[in-house]
C-alpha cells in the first residue's frame, strides 16, 4: 500500500474487491460495499458475474486468434485474472495491465513478479491512451501489427464526459490492427431510473463519497464505444446474458444494469 494512500476514503477498486469477498480492502471500503448491498441486493452477484464475463470475453478473443491483451483499469488482482485466463486458453499470451491507482499497481506487480516475460503492469490512466500505447512495457510486449485484445471493463462509468472517454476508446481502437478485439462493460441507469429512482440515487450517493464518483450512461452512449467495430453475438447485453453457458442457473434480474459487449475490428 503506498504510504500516502487515504484508507478513510472508499476506493472503487477496493469496494469491488470487498464485493467479491477479497482481503485487499479497509473499513471504509467494506462499509461502502455494505451500503451498496442494502440499496441494490444484486450488487455482489453482479460483481461475480462481471468477473465471469471477463473470463468468457478473454476466451472468445483467444479462440479468435488473439495472443496479446491490454487490460485497462484492471482493478485489484482477484481470482482468475486476465493473464491466467489467457494462458489457459492460449499459452504464451502476453498481457499488459494498466491502472491509474498506485495501490492496484503495487498489488499487481507483487502478484506477477514471477512472470515478467509475458506480463507487465503499468501505472497509466485510461484518459491518456497515448501514454498507455507508448509505454515501454506496452511496446515491449505488444506488437501492434498483430491482433490485440483490449479490455476496458468496469471503469468507463467512472470517467466523466468532460474527460472524453469515447475519444480515448477511439485512440485505442485506432491503434489495433484488423482482427483486434475490444471488450467493454458499463453501468447503465436507464431502467433503474424509470422503475426505482430513489434506490438509484442512493447507489450513486455511495460512489459520490468514493475516490471516483459513478456516472452511468444510456445504451446509446455505451454503444458509441463500439463505433467502427463488429460486435460478436449477442451484441450489447446484460453481463448475465453475454454468452453464459448456463443462463438458467443465474438469478437473472431483468433490468439491464450492467451492459457488456465484445467487438472485432474489421
Amino acid at each position: 500500500m503506498p504510504p500516502n494512500a487515504d484508507v478513510g476514503v472508499p476506493n472503487i477498486a477496493r469496494i469491488y474487491d470487498a464485493m467479491l469477498g477479497g482481503k485487499d480492502n479497509f473499513a471504509a471500503d467494506r462499509e461502502a460495499a455494505r451500503r451498496l448491498s442494502e440499496v441494490e441486493p444484486m450488487s455482489a452477484m453482479y460483481a461475480r458475474q462481471h468477473r465471469a464475463f471477463i473470463g468468457r470475453a478473454v476466451r472468445l478473443m483467444a479462440e479468435c486468434g488473439v495472443r496479446q491483451f491490454l487490460d485497462i483499469g484492471t482493478g485489484l488482482p482477484t481470482m482468475d485474472n486476465v493473464h491466467q485466463i489467457a494462458h489457459r486458453h492460449a499459452p504464451g499470451s502476453r498481457v499488459v495491465y494498466a491502472d491509474n491507482d498506485p495501490a492496484v499497481c503495487a498489488h499487481a506487480r507483487a502478484l506477477l513478479a514471477g512472470d515478467p516475460g509475458t506480463v507487465a503492469v503499468i501505472e497509466e490512466d485510461l484518459r491518456d491512451p497515448e501514454r498507455i500505447l507508448a509505454h515501454r512495457d506496452t511496446r515491449r510486449l505488444i506488437d501492434f501489427g498483430e491482433p490485440l485484445g483490449i479490455l476496458v471493463t468496469g471503469v468507463l462509468h467512472f470517467v466523466p464526459d468532460g474527460d472524453d472517454p469515447h475519444g480515448a476508446i477511439g485512440v485505442l481502437t485506432e491503434a489495433m490492427s484488423s482482427g483486434g478485439h475490444l471488450a467493454v462493460s458499463h453501468i447503465t441507469d436507464e431502467e433503474v431510473r424509470r422503475t426505482r429512482p430513489s434506490d438509484n440515487r442512493s447507489g450513486l450517493a455511495v460512489f459520490a463519497e468514493s475516490n471516483a464518483p459513478m456516472r452511468p450512461r444510456n445504451r446509446a452512449d455505451i454503444e458509441r464505444f463500439l463505433d467502427g467495430l463488429e460486435p460478436h453475438d449477442p451484441g450489447l447485453v446484460c453481463i448475465t446474458r453475454w454468452r453464459s453457458r448456463n443462463p438458467a442457473a443465474i438469478p437473472v434480474d431483468l433490468r439491464d444494469v450492467w451492459l457488456a459487449a465484445v467487438a472485432r475490428k474489421p
